[in-house]
């Protein structure tokens, strides 16, 4: 009974003043040196900490981004849920957590004048697109767009701000409301309905997942939130050392306060914190800022400004009332508010369930939240085996959903011809682009016409310098003397001069008649039988001038042409000028054009097609503007007829031989203009391996036989915006992965793709088509001098390019 406890239990007062004088003696010998050791190590544990805080702070600032989210047309109530817990999967293993930390993510609403942001700022150590991705999965159809993380609010010293955070009023192991008839964020959507311009307001949900001791201690705690239990510490101390009052107080509770209804109340809420606690849990702390700039300088005018911010301030903070249940948000003081916003600094928070959560943060489910900008176009996900680079594959985009890849299609597939619609300003013109320059660049050949211009100025502005020389262009704008098209010269005449009777028929069709078409294939067969190189130019003198027809009919052998002149010469002048001025009148728009008469009507052909199929490059651009419609349309009519012939010369060549050409024809409704069945035309084009992509605005441009011909043989399909009336015959096409409302929202530069693939039609997906390189200064003009040493008849021309296999087209 010598040791402590014995004297304790004899003599306890004693014993106490005992182990009091032992501690006064230690503190006297030893106070001076563990005071201030215990100091400094405090002192050095706590910079420490903050210096370890810091740094962790700076590694996620550092290269951290701003993802900002489009809602699509229809929110899923339930893809919130879906992305907190998904991203459960950031949680580091505990050691690491203690080491180095747990990254956090920030969930925004940002709100202007007349617009509503909804933003996640994802910290650099995250893995780039892993977030992006969790949101497209969560709500299907959601684009997303991220860029350098930025401030949510601007703030200068001319910055008058409010703001503040709200922290949970009662222990984070009860539950605040989820279960609302309503979108909870309405309210906190239209607290800042009404903003001057200049005003911001900001609502930031910083959330992090935790686990282990975090949530260890939150569930115990928990336990002891129960009738008759302090919840508090200094309340659990009174409680131990009066026990007594304790078990009276609840005692008397129990059998005489607490009734039926009260047990139900805390059976409920015991319930609730069981439901809470069990599932994942995230920390999170919720500020919420407004800004606005001074108006000025004046004491008043700037008090009355604070009173506005305070307003609002008070408003959006008022807005999370509607999540009080069994916990509810009370507000805290926040200094600074925008620029604390603007750090993104996260320390201790209260804890919330993946369903709490995804209650606070998550897209509008309001089909009209006003200032909120929605996704135009579900974005989906290209199928497996669409090609992405290389030199036989065509670009036409990257990826918008998932993984963002480059998608392309096979040069074996672009035979199958490709079919490119959408409205003016959608990026048609940058697409095409892309895809002449790999043409081009890869050795293919290259036919262009362009109605407007601006797709032949952005090809020479980008074209490699050391193409220049295979370069055949007309260019309406130019002063410079044009390449040459003889569309009289060819070996089969009675064909060529049916093309040519076919274009000036089709083109002019509301006023042709059956009599000018007979003179016209009469005299174009006549001058075709003519010695030389005669040209649409000799046609009016052969149909007014005696001497001129009398040479010509004398080179004829023809009974059947020889007796049409004979009854031509047989009418008197007066009748002859009436039959012929429909015919005259249509010559003469073409020949007073300079441009025209030198490119199509006189000499000897300098481009030869053959050679441009092979590899060569023909620009077409015949701006309307300059030449006018119907003239406009004759020219690429004709050269569509000429790349027609070449083509069908090619059934001489082997399959191996025969190289792969492209042929791109912007509104091409306006150049299909021959006399054969455009479906076979286009079926025998694909045998000689030449591909048209075909580009226009909308269907009601097309007569019904063109729209059926390119619905079937133009397997490939590439779809800008477009409008609802296009979009609902698209649809067929596209659906069930691409519906009929995704096509008529569309964004600038989004297309919808159906892309062929070795010889089978895929599922429809959405892609983003890509800019264009910027021009290279100079290139234009290098480019144009270049052709126009090629403006030489082929046979006379020194650095033609020969027909040669080249077996990197041989696919």
């Amino acid at each position: 009974m010598n040791s402590w406890i014995g004297r304790y239990l004899r003599d306890p007062f004693g014993a106490m003043q005992l182990v009091l004088a032992h501690l006064r003696a230690w503190a006297i010998v030893w106070g001076p040196i563990a005071g201030p050791a215990l100091v400094i190590a405090v002192t050095v544990l706590v910079a420490v900490r903050r210096r370890m805080r810091e740094r962790f702070h700076q590694r996620l600032v550092a290269d951290a981004r701003v993802i900002t989210i489009l809602a699509p047309p229809v929110v899923d109530p339930h893809g919130a849920t879906a992305l907190w817990s998904n991203l459960l999967g950031l949680i580091r293993p505990g050691w690491r957590r203690a080491l180095r930390g747990q990254p956090h993510l920030a969930f925004e609403y940002r709100f202007r004048a007349d617009q509503v942001d909804i933003r996640v700022w994802v910290p650099g150590v995250i893995p780039s697109g892993m977030v992006e991705r969790a949101i497209e999965a969560a709500w299907p159809g959601a684009h997303t767009s991220t860029t350098p993380a930025n401030p949510p609010l601007t703030h200068g010293t001319e910055t008058i701000a409010a703001g503040g955070e709200l922290r949970l009023a009662r222990h984070e192991g009860l539950p605040l409301r989820v279960d609302h008839p309503v979108d909870p964020i309405r309210a906190l959507l239209g607290a800042p309905v009404g903003m001057a311009p200049g005003e911001q307001a900001c609502v930031q949900i910083l959330a992090r997942p935790v686990a282990g001791r975090r949530v260890t201690r939150a569930r115990v705690q928990a336990r002891r939130l129960h009738p008759g239990r302090s919840t508090s510490r200094a309340g659990r101390i009174l409680d131990l050392i009066t026990p007594g009052a304790r078990h009276r107080r609840s005692g008397a509770r129990s059998s005489s306060i607490v009734d039926a209804q009260s047990r139900l109340e805390f059976g409920a809420q015991d319930r609730a914190i069981v439901d809470k606690l069990r599932g994942a849990q995230w920390e999170t702390r919720v500020r919420y800022a407004v800004t606005t700039t001074a108006p000025s300088h004046d004491p008043d005018t700037v008090t009355a400004a604070r009173e506005v911010m305070a307003g609002r301030a008070h408003a959006i903070a008022s807005a999370f009332a509607a999540y009080s249940g069994h916990n509810r948000y009370r507000r805290a003081r926040l200094n600074n508010p925008a620029t604390t916003l603007a750090a993104r600094r996260m320390n201790r928070g209260d804890l919330l369930s993946v369903h709490e959560l995804a209650a606070l943060a998550h897209l509008p489910t309001d089909d009209a939240t006003p200032g909120l900008q929605r996704a135009g176009a579900r974005a989906v996900p290209p199928p497996p085996g669409i090609p992405t680079t290389g030199d036989l594959i065509k670009p036409i985009g990257r990826s918008d959903s998932g993984h963002s890849r480059p998608v392309g299609l096979h040069v074996a597939d672009a035979r199958h011809h490709v079919h490119i619609l959408g409205a003016t300003g959608s990026g048609k013109s940058e697409l095409m682009a892309r895809m002449i320059l790999a043409d081009a660049e890869a050795g293919r050949g290259v036919v262009v016409v362009d109605p407007k211009g601006d797709l032949v100025n952005d090809v020479l502005a980008r074209l490699p310098e050391h193409l220049g020389s295979k370069v055949t262009l007309f260019d309406a704008d130019s002063r410079s003397r044009p390449p040459v098209i003889n569309p009289l010269q060819g070996v089969d005449r009675e064909r060529t001069v049916d093309n040519l009777v076919s274009i000036f028929s089709r083109i002019y069709s509301s006023s042709w008649g059956p009599r000018t078409e007979d003179i016209l294939r009469s005299g174009l067969l006549t001058l075709t039988a003519m010695p030389g190189t005669p040209g649409l130019i000799d046609l009016p003198g052969l149909l007014t001038v005696d001497s001129t027809r009398a040479r010509a009919i004398a080179q004829i052998d023809d009974p059947v042409l020889a007796g049409f002149w004979q009854w031509y010469d047989s009418l008197s002048e007066s009748y002859r000028a009436q039959i012929i001025a429909p015919l005259m009148n249509k010559l003469r728009g073409l020949l007073l054009r300079p441009f025209v008469r030198a490119a199509i009507a006189e000499g000897q052909s300098t481009v030869d097609f053959d050679q441009i199929l092979d590899g060569g490059i023909c620009l077409v651009r015949i701006g309307k503007d300059a030449l006018g419609i119907e003239t406009a349309r004759l020219m690429g009519s004709i050269v569509v007829a000429q790349v027609w012939q070449a083509a069908t010369r090619r059934a001489r060549l082997p399959q191996h031989q025969r190289r792969d050409a492209s042929v791109y024809l912007d509104e091409v409704h306006n150049f299909m203009n021959l006399p054969f069945s455009l479906e076979d035309m286009l079926a025998e084009f694909r045998g000689y391996r030449v591909g048209f992509v075909l580009a226009h605005q909308f269907l009601s441009q097309l007569t019904r036989e063109l729209e059926e011909a390119i619905s079937a043989n133009a397997r490939t399909k590439i779809i800008l915006n477009s409008s609802p009336e296009d979009a609902r015959k698209l649809a067929r096409h596209t659906g069930p992965r691409v519906t009929e409302h995704d096509l008529s929202h569309l964004d600038v530069f989004h297309i919808v793709a159906r892309l062929v693939v070795n010889g089978a039609e895929t599922p429809a997906f959405t892609a983003v088509t890509e800019k264009l390189p910027p021009a290279i200064p100079g290139r234009a003009r290098a480019i144009r001098a270049a052709a126009r040493n090629n403006n030489q008849p082929p046979a006379t021309r020194t650095d033609a390019p020969q027909r040669t296999h080249d077996p990197r087209h041989a696919t």
